[in-house]
């Protein structure tokens, strides 16, 4: 009985397959339907494709003097309608013809459009339906012949942008305040201006069935290892979604491990971080619709790195990256410090500061674990009400918040002062790290310390400590290590992670990334 039922559903789930894939199929061919020589018929078909919008611009007119009929198609509001009243229609109606006839040779109108009619600077035929719908979405002009089976389309894009300014998300101390936008063609324009390079690469790909949006991924041609822009363009080419409206979704569907915490591909603002990556021999995957590039590979060290360390002098940077390293161990093990000592090992405390300890917590009703739990829980609250809030609101909720609530647990007598304190030297901490990726990973990986320490003491935290250390061992970026150069070792790579040495040291690119030229300093520099 249980077989013939079980046949009965493979049956029926093979029908529905095979339905299903049919009808995907019709709406493939649908989308990929070829232009006819009929202008009437091709004009109705993007109509019904598009369900009549009341965007959706059809100007019929003739060209010159004969009564050979063309129309263009556009979006109003993506095209700029000047360009196309004046470099379009007024041109092919003014235009001069061999033969002053009532019919136009449409073939070879054809040449002379691009040849010598139009003077657009983007100008490309399209012979199907999808390709004329894709057009026009983008912001450009589909021009119509009647008697010609393909389409022009000519470049008119113009719409509203933000103009450029300095970067939101991270704070600029010393370097260029320009940051990308939203327009993919700015951002790519800000790398070409700082990176004359002939070699360097723009290649174009359309992530998206339905959204269709513009991906470009960049790289110098001759500095990056061939075999990570292969594998780049590997899982970019993989994506099979209906839109793709920012970065962060590109990063998810190519990362090498979506269960890890920690970030695999860096998320930047800056055009002169963008710029270094690319000499580093990295890729950068730019997207249009988002001022924020994906660079590719990423390893552990380099979230505490940031353009201001090649800004300044080394000895100052150098300090400051020591200072990053040693916040992030504060961030992620103080509160599972302070459960562990007060809980299993108060003998490891010294005995003034033990009864110190020990009189502040007077008349504190929970164990360290649950007090540490709800004053970090809390600080994580304020962090997102403050970043959720208009910037006026959240900056106040932040500050004022932070204190009302602190001053209040302590009279209370809920929290001691002791707490509050490794909250906030905690929360001072994880501000320190360029990378706000990084951050939001350490403040996650806070509160598995926490619990480690409630159950197994220092022991707890240590463990907590090796397993971290295995995993970030065993993840990698677009086949790069993510531990690199700590391990596998690449001793020359340690001049420009942990320490920042002279410029004039740092005469090779980063091995990890087996550059194809890995020599960044030429024989004649000053040393």
């Amino acid at each position: 009985m249980f077989s013939s039922l079980k046949k009965f559903l493979k049956k029926k789930k093979k029908k529905n397959n095979s339905q299903n894939n049919k009808v995907e199929h019709s709406n493939q061919e649908d989308f990929n339907i070829e232009l006819s020589k009929n202008l009437s018929e091709d004009l109705l078909n993007i109509e019904e494709m598009l369900d009549k919008p009341d965007d959706l611009i059809i100007r019929k007119f003739s060209i010159g003097e004969t009564n050979q009929a063309c129309a263009v198609v556009c979006i109003d509001g993506l095209v700029d309608s000047e360009s196309v009243t004046k470099k379009i229609i007024e041109t092919i109606q003014h235009a001069k013809l061999d033969k002053n006839e009532k019919s136009v040779d449409v073939k070879k109108f054809k040449e002379d459009l691009t040849a010598h009619i139009l003077s657009s600077q983007s100008v490309n035929w399209a012979s199907t339906l999808d390709d004329v719908s894709l057009g026009i979405h983008s912001g450009d002009t589909a021009l119509y012949v009647d008697g010609l089976e393909e389409v022009l389309i000519i470049g008119t894009r113009k719409w509203e942008e933000r103009g450029v300014e300095e970067p939101v998300t991270e704070a600029v101390i010393r370097g260029p305040r320009d940051g990308f936008t939203e327009n993919i063609r700015t951002n790519t324009a800000h790398v070409r201006r700082r990176l004359r390079d002939p070699n360097l690469r723009y290649e174009t790909f359309k992530v998206g069935r339905r959204s269709k949006n513009t991906l470009i991924l960049s790289y110098i041609d001759g500095i990056v290892n061939p075999k990570i822009v292969e594998e780049a363009k590997r899982r970019i080419k993989s994506i099979d979604v209906d839109d793709v409206p920012e970065t962060g979704i590109v990063e998810q569907l190519i990362e090498d491990s979506y269960l890890s915490p920690f970030p695999q591909m860096h998320s930047t603002e800056r055009p002169d971080k963008v710029s270094a990556a690319l000499l580093e021999g990295r890729v950068a995957i730019f997207l249009d619709g988002t001022p924020f590039v994906l660079l590719a590979p990423a390893t552990f060290g380099q979230f505490f790195q940031s353009p201001e360390d090649y800004y300044q002098r080394f000895p100052i940077q150098t300090f400051v990256r020591l200072l990053r390293y040693v916040a992030a161990f504060i961030a992620v093990f103080l509160p599972a410090l302070y459960i562990a000592l007060l809980s299993y090992h108060p003998g490891m405390i010294p005995s003034k500061l033990a009864f110190s300890i020990a009189g502040t917590r007077e008349g504190v009703p929970f164990p360290a674990f649950v007090e540490a739990f709800l004053m970090e829980s809390m600080m994580e609250l304020l962090r997102e009400a403050g970043i959720r809030l208009p910037k006026p609101i959240g900056q106040t909720i932040g500050i004022v918040g932070g204190l009302i609530i602190g001053e209040a647990a302590v009279s209370a007598g809920i929290v001691s002062p002791i707490m509050v304190i490794i909250v906030a030297s905690t929360a001072v901490a994880s501000f320190i790290l360029p990378s706000y990726g990084m951050t939001l990973t350490l403040r996650m990986l806070k509160f598995g310390s926490m619990f480690a320490a409630a159950m197994f003491g220092l022991f707890g935290i240590i463990l907590v400590y090796i397993m971290i250390n295995i995993h970030i061992t065993n993840l990698k970026s677009i086949g790069v290590p993510y531990s690199a150069p700590f391990g596998p070792f690449f001793k020359k790579d340690w001049k420009d992670m942990v320490f920042k040495l002279p410029e004039s040291a740092l005469k090779d690119r980063p091995k990890m990334t087996k550059p194809q030229d890995t020599n960044r300093i030429g024989k004649g520099a000053k040393k």
